[in-house]
């Protein structure tokens, strides 16, 4: 197996994509037949609540959840824009001169019941519907095409400077009278030629929407939807560092030829149809990473390990030393050799997972400043490599470290994974003997109310069957107590912390 190759696995009612990159399951995508990821779709939608103290709205564009937009990503009436200048990056032009400021109120701009075209920019995550811009960004291969704003950049991972102004001229020679464009990193050493058939291709797409939005009828309506798992890997993570891509569905594998065919056609040989009788990612020994890359339990290679836990707003990862105990004295060596391997660990989790949001890093407390420097750079360089964008707060005295990353959609453990019923999500249950006790309280309570001369306890079978051996002594004094028998009925059907008292 080549060193860097892209999987694609197509089974029923689910397409999985994984690249591999130096040998190593880097990043994995799900897609699923009726879970398709909104993001990039367009949509004609509806406005049905404007919050004025927030700046923001709502609207309906045909999902579960109502979508979120917020004022700034409003295109902006004459004379709103926003005036803010932003900072010029270098191969960069100035201003987004469509934005609507964050000071004009959202009701000179929207109203309830308004129609409303938007692209959704973020996916539903959690109990969060998604969010979605008025400012429309088509992506292609090589450049993203923003039709609504007057803007030409060039990817910040371009590092020369002088092919940044190259690309820069470039696109200006051939970019359309209207709209802006990006120049994404695929496109470093491209000619001319190349850049100008793909951004031809976009300004294509964009008219074709909008001859779907003026013949909608119905609203909400979806007027442009953006490729399947299976394109988009073919368009965004074949990279030149990607030597192949094995696809193991013979339609999705003309698909991939087809498409680079007419994009990208000297790699069009370099798709490789599998035929083997192992599953694909079994063949590669894929599941048994999957299933090692999202344990909560995450081990290190010199004995140490993460844990990782997901909350609703906040990922938390504490480092700890585990059996490793280093090789010498130097117990802050141990540490820091420890929080070194937890930073690689840690950006790989990051992009495997698609963990966003706010994340807290618990590295082990590190005594030397130069340590703590030492491992927070390390921290930056890694996040380099991470395509979504990331801020990191130096090291605290605490040896924690906060950080954000941009997240588009559900993170890999979300989709994968559902809370438990049985706990709710939470990882506990309440104790027998805590549930126990709660019985007695409850007779307490109930005493009065239930009739005739018996008490029928009606509960989980392990927690019957600790009434009736450690805690019968208690259940003799509150049949004393009470004035009545008490019977035990031991239900299979019932969860653990589930009871009822009858009274007969």
């Amino acid at each position: 197996m080549a060193q860097n190759t892209l999987l694609i696995n197509v089974d029923i009612g689910e397409t999985r994509v994984g690249l591999i990159a130096d040998g190593v399951l880097r990043e994995l995508y799900v897609e699923r037949r009726h879970h398709r990821s909104p993001v990039g779709n367009i949509y004609l939608g509806r406005v049905t609540r404007v919050l004025p103290g927030m700046q923001a709205a709502f609207i309906d564009i045909g999902l579960d959840r109502a979508a979120f937009l917020h004022v700034e990503d409003l295109l902006a009436e004459p004379g709103t824009e926003d005036e803010g200048e932003e900072k010029t990056k270098r191969g960069a032009t100035k201003g987004r001169r469509n934005r609507a400021s964050r000071k004009t109120p959202i009701r000179d701009l929207l109203q309830e019941g308004q129609q409303l075209m938007v692209q959704v920019s973020k996916g539903p995550i959690g109990t969060k519907g998604a969010r979605v811009t008025s400012h429309v960004a088509l992506p292609g291969r090589y450049v993203v095409f923003m039709p609504t704003v007057d803007h030409v950049g060039v990817s910040k991972r371009i590092g020369n400077d002088r092919e940044r102004r190259r690309l820069k001229e470039v696109i200006d020679s051939v970019k359309p009278p209207q709209g802006g464009v990006v120049v994404r990193t695929l496109a470093q050493g491209l000619t001319k030629k190349k850049l100008k058939a793909d951004i031809g291709y976009l300004v294509k797409l964009w008219e074709q929407t909008q001859e779907a939005r003026e013949q909608v009828k119905k609203l909400p309506a979806r007027v442009h939807e953006e490729p399947d798992i299976v394109i988009q890997s073919a368009r965004d993570l074949f990279t030149e560092e990607v030597s192949e891509i094995v696809v193991d569905d013979r339609d999705q594998y003309q698909r991939l030829k087809e498409f680079l065919t007419l994009f990208l056609p000297e790699r069009a040989n370099d798709v490789r149809l599998y035929e083997g009788y192992e599953p694909l990612f079994d063949e590669y020994g894929i599941e048994e990473e999957i299933t090692r890359a999202l344990s909560r339990k995450v081990p290190l290679p010199s004995g140490g390990h993460l844990v990782i836990d997901q909350a609703e707003a906040l990922t938390a990862i504490d480092v700890n030393t585990g059996r490793f105990t280093g090789k010498g004295r130097d117990v802050e060596q141990t540490i820091l050799q420890t929080n070194l391997e937890a930073v690689r660990e840690i950006t790989y989790q990051l992009l495997f997972r698609n963990i966003g949001g706010l994340i807290v890093l618990d590295f082990i407390d590190m005594e030397r400043h130069a340590h703590r420097e030492k491992v927070f750079k390390a921290l930056l360089q890694a996040l380099k490599e991470d395509k979504s964008k990331t801020t990191a707060i130096r090291i605290s005295e605490l040896g924690l470290v906060e950080m954000t990353r941009k997240r588009t959609r559900q993170s890999l453990g979300r989709t994968l994974y559902e809370p438990c019923f049985f706990c709710d999500g939470t990882g506990r249950l309440q104790s027998k003997e805590t549930i126990c006790h709660e019985i007695f309280r409850q007779m307490r309570r109930e005493r009065d109310s239930l009739p005739g001369y018996k008490i029928v306890i009606s509960a989980h079978p392990a927690v019957c069957d600790m009434l009736d051996r450690e805690e019968r002594a208690s259940l003799e004094e509150a049949a004393r107590r009470f004035q009545r028998r008490i019977e035990l009925n031991p239900r299979n059907d019932y969860h653990l912390e589930q009871f009822d008292l009858t009274g007969d």
